[in-house]
């Protein structure tokens, strides 16, 4: 082992330890700001010493949330752990760096806290920390079963200590008999609301299939149920079964006749819809059967005779879109090409005219970069964003905003898509070739060009190819948008949102916050109209023809106030149980979330369709302050029972609304 840069510490007194780490700690609560990054830098050579010392980890969790209130995060991604990605544990952990697995160590240690619920945070819930960790331990899967090896130890030392014991340590509390067995059904969980992002799922099969085939590795009873995910990438069909990569896939395909591809067309399709997932070799294939019959190919993409109909009326257009969207690389594209044949949007007039020119439309330079910035350059920065747009049209409802403040503008794509698919690619094609959208405001033009910063602070990056060029025009307009209703009382999505998103957006607009003060207010005659606008037996059981855009008050497991977020309602219906359900589209990558109070919003089990949330009619309407109507469809008011709306208000005050109570009643 190489450790001439490496100082040794030998294990001192643990009495002596905490106390030079409470003193260390201290240091950095009482230092003036100027002076924090030196105290900090004091205090993580204080927790290295620590963390090599016998119990190391239980001893900085039990101070982690002094540690982070004296600052230790403070200028840094660390300080809103809320927005940090489980992915890049792995190679913060990897580094030789020695204060970037420090301060990662010590994040871990805070989420592990939090987990326990040792340490209330007011940025996460018990809940996110611990699905937080699980995806870190998924990422690190063959760190934590495998030795390390020679290339590791000269890295990083005696820091490799640390990083492999700070995923022991996690595993140890998690469970280890858990950590995988919990990641097979976190990621069933999350492929049952069908993302378009999914690469950070395909992380963690390829990361359960490596800890599988390593002999190394004892996985004991756990991971049984990884078998379809695993085979769904790496050998869906009997030609791909040992993964033989796609140059020799390609080889077999040449010798087999239609009877052989039929059999490796239905293998796919079924793989594929089974899971969301899409192979390399599905690509390789589909490629292949373009020049074969339609039939083949509409096996291949596992179509009903809808989207057959429509393959058959636009083959053409379709192979020309395999063509260019379809590699290896871009594999998704498969699934959103399947869907977006299903849905049958291809009949609309515009639609066909507009994907042919997408499939030839030259990209801006400020495009172009932004796409090869984040997913190379192969293929080409045009197949990149024609995977993204077969992808958007086939899942609207898989559309997500990532970490960044932009739900508004994921929420237009989505409703654009579902409702108005040519419009959407007509401001791709804007923004994509032009670097500009244009939007009008009660007749003011507003371009995103000449508009101010939007509601993100940074370029957001971990978004689809689509949402990639589009979400930083659509958030710079829709601020911009607000910044016109700055002078008006009253909230400005009463303006901004049927400027912004479309026609079909209801005029009428119900809030039940002051805006000035804060407060609740109405309350009452707010739920009586929503009630009245959306529920089937008090709005003589209209239907729900367009979606429309809602504001919801987003709580934690501990009925904590989280922030004000954009979402669809979609429809409302009956479940199987005959329970009256909101369905809802929430623009976040996962929608199955806890909001305290034994509100679980429900993303499959209760005929969501895939993509959808759902909650009872009287839960949902608990978490809504703003929703649009139509003024000329008022609804039954008198009808909803004032019992009933009494155990909404019931549940406001005991949520989001507990310091938002009116200092008199309404």
């Amino acid at each position: 082992m190489i450790e001439s840069n490496v100082i040794e510490y030998p294990d001192p007194n643990q009495s002596l330890l905490i106390e030079r780490l409470d003193e260390a700690i201290k240091q950095l609560e009482q230092a003036p700001s100027f002076s924090k990054p030196t105290k900090a830098g004091r205090l993580f050579d204080t927790v290295k010493r620590v963390l090599h010392a016998e119990g190391g980890f239980k001893i900085i969790s039990q101070h982690i949330e002094r540690i982070e209130k004296a600052g230790a995060f403070d200028n840094s991604d660390y300080a809103k752990p809320q927005i940090l990605i489980p992915a890049l544990s792995a190679p913060a952990l990897l580094s030789s760096d020695v204060y970037t697995v420090i301060i990662e160590t010590l994040s871990e240690l805070r989420f592990l806290a939090v987990t326990k619920q040792e340490y209330v945070h007011p940025e996460i819930s018990s809940e996110q920390a611990h699905h937080f960790l699980t995806q870190v331990l998924a990422v690190n899967l063959k760190r934590l079963f495998s030795a390390a090896d020679e290339a590791e130890r000269e890295l990083q030392g005696r820091l490799a200590e640390i990083s492999r014991g700070l995923l022991h340590h996690l595993a140890e509390n998690i469970g280890y008999e858990h950590v995988i067995d919990q990641l097979i059904d976190e990621i069933w969980r999350i492929l049952q609301q069908r993302p378009i992002q999914v690469d950070h799922v395909k992380q963690m099969v390829t990361q359960i299939a490596i800890c599988r085939q390593n002999p190394d590795i004892d996985m004991g009873n756990s991971g049984q149920g990884a078998d379809r995910l695993i085979s769904s990438l790496f050998g869906p069909t009997q030609a791909c079964r040992e993964d033989p990569g796609v140059e020799i896939y390609q080889q077999r395909l040449q010798s087999m006749d239609n009877a052989a591809l039929q059999y490796e067309a239905s293998g796919f399709a079924r793989a594929m819809h089974d899971t969301g997932l899409v192979s390399p070799y599905h690509s390789v294939l589909l490629r292949h059967l373009s020049e074969e019959t339609d039939y083949l190919l509409s096996e291949a993409l596992g179509l009903s005779s809808t989207g057959r109909d429509c393959l058959l009326s636009f083959s053409d257009l379709v192979r020309a879109l395999i063509a260019k969207a379809i590699h290896p690389e871009t594999a998704q594209a498969v699934y959103g090409l399947s869907l977006m044949l299903e849905r049958g949007i291809l009949y609309q007039p515009a639609m066909a005219p507009s994907l042919w020119r997408q499939l030839s439309l030259p990209l801006s330079p400020a495009a172009e970069e932004r796409l090869n910035s984040l997913f190379g350059d192969n293929p080409t920065a045009s197949s990149r964003l024609l995977e993204g747009v077969l992808c958007v049209l086939g899942q609207p409802l898989g559309i997500g905003q990532g970490n960044n403040p932009t739900c508004q503008s994921a929420r237009a794509m989505s409703m654009w898509a579902y409702n108005d698919p040519d419009y959407l690619l007509q401001m791709l094609v804007w923004a994509a070739r032009d670097d500009e959208i244009m939007m009008h405001f009660e007749g003011k033009a507003i371009s995103s060009q000449d508009s101010l910063s939007g509601l993100a602070s940074h370029l957001p990056m971990d978004l689809d190819p689509v949402s990639l060029i589009l979400v930083p025009h659509l958030d710079r307009i829709y601020a911009e948008m607000g910044r016109c209703c700055i002078d008006r009382e009253g909230d400005p999505h009463r303006w901004v949102n049927p400027e912004f998103h479309g026609w079909w957006c209801g005029r009428g607009f119900s809030i039940n916050v002051d805006v000035a003060s804060g407060k609740l207010m109405q309350l009452e005659v707010f739920l009586r109209h929503f009630y009245a606008s959306y529920h089937p037996y008090y709005n003589d059981n209209q239907p729900l023809i367009h979606p429309q855009p809602a504001g919801i008050a987003v709580t934690d497991s501990a009925l904590r106030f989280v922030g004000w977020h954009a979402i669809t309602i979609l429809r409302v219906t009956l479940d199987p149980d005959s329970v009256m359900r909101v369905y809802f589209y929430n623009p976040n990558n996962d929608s199955g979330q806890n909001w305290g109070d034994d509100i679980q919003v429900s993303t499959s089990g209760n005929s969501e369709r895939f993509g959808e949330a759902s909650l009872p009619f009287e839960e949902f309407a608990s978490r809504l302050y703003i929703f649009h109507y139509d003024p000329l469809e008022p609804g039954q008011f008198a009808l909803v029972k004032s019992e009933e709306l009494q155990r909404v208000i019931n549940r406001i005050h005991r949520s989001w609304g507990a310091s938002r109570l009116p200092e008199l009643s309404d």
